[in-house]
């Protein structure tokens, strides 16, 4: 008899296709009656699947008293309730690594896209405004900029990583000092003084809560570039859109919103921000990588062996 696995969010096809092979899956995401779907369950249900974007709620763990292991296709886990799953007694696993380079990739390409005005540059060719007009007017280079990366974790090493070659000036803010060989600075709002570009790459949650406030972004200034790969709970969301609406902040290129995903539709009228629907791990390779580490979790629990990536509290 194959063991039961609730699916609170499923992961792709040919993944869920792989776990029915060998489980026997309660889709609680299809559901109209949740709370009846829950209290249908066998008793002896030890592990769930969920997603980042999707979270796990202190109502569905109670509902499970035999659950031993939830296991998340996401890095961050702020919409997990993970003081309800460790008051039950269970061991949250989520898959980290494997999205690094991608959403590093993804923070560089947000600066590029802002500070050398890519959207600005594609619309001077598509409206003939460069024929008409002459050319756009001159931005800057990267080379030189100085660039503060908020969180120097897994992802803001591997943007610091990229920025070497590109020869930027570097610094970092944190809780503590990293081992690096970029300077550290304590002080968030001085690091967003002293930067031309500051990149947001902090985990989400309650600690970080409007950690880039109206401060910090006033810091950064008329001519600054703000860029969050982070979570939409980090920045002070009407702080930013006051800034950028009236010219205190130069620029921003932002893959994550406060409301996702219904964004606050002042974002769509600015012209000097550039926007991307959370998904800077969106490639076939991490999306395929991401969700196999859930199912080798899952399986490793079933089988008695060691989580790969359990989430210590």
């Amino acid at each position: 008899m194959k063991p039961d696995l609730l699916i609170v969010s499923p992961l792709m096809r040919p993944f869920m296709d792989d776990l029915a092979s060998r489980y026997t899956l309660h889709k609680y995401y299809r559901a109209e009656d949740k709370p009846a779907f829950l209290a249908a369950l066998p008793e002896g249900v030890e592990a769930l699947v969920t997603t980042g974007g999707t979270g796990l709620t202190a109502d569905v763990i109670r509902a499970l008293p035999s659950l031993k292991l939830a296991a998340t296709m996401s890095v961050g886990y702020d919409k997990i309730d993970l003081d309800a799953l460790t008051e039950h007694g269970a061991t949250l696993t989520n898959t980290p690594d494997v999205l690094t380079d991608d959403v590093a990739d993804m923070a560089i390409a947000l600066m590029l896209a802002s500070w050398r005005r890519l959207r600005e540059g594609d619309r001077h060719v598509r409206s003939g405004a460069w024929g008409r007009e002459g050319p756009m007017p001159l931005n800057h280079r990267v080379m030189g900029a100085k660039v503060g990366i908020a969180g120097l974790g897994r992802i803001g090493r591997a943007i610091a990583e990229r920025l070497v070659p590109m020869k930027a000036q570097i610094a970092y803010f944190g809780r503590h000092p990293r081992e690096a060989p970029w300077r550290f600075e304590p002080d968030l709002a001085a690091l967003a003084g002293w930067a031309d570009i500051l990149i947001v790459a902090t985990a989400g949650g309650a600690g970080t809560a409007s950690l880039v406030g109206r401060r910090e972004i006033e810091a950064l200034g008329p001519q600054g570039c703000l860029v969050n790969i982070a979570r939409g709970s980090v920045i002070d969301e009407a702080a930013l859109l006051d800034a950028l609406e009236a010219g205190r902040l130069g620029m921003a290129g932002l893959d994550v919103f406060e409301n996702e995903p219904q964004v606050n539709p002042r974002f769509g009228a600015l012209d000097n921000v550039t926007l991307h629907p959370h998904h800077a791990s969106g490639t076939v390779e991490t999306r395929d990588a991401m969700a196999q580490l859930v199912v080798d979790n899952v399986d490793a629990h079933f089988s008695g062996r060691p989580l790969l990536t359990p989430v210590t509290p």
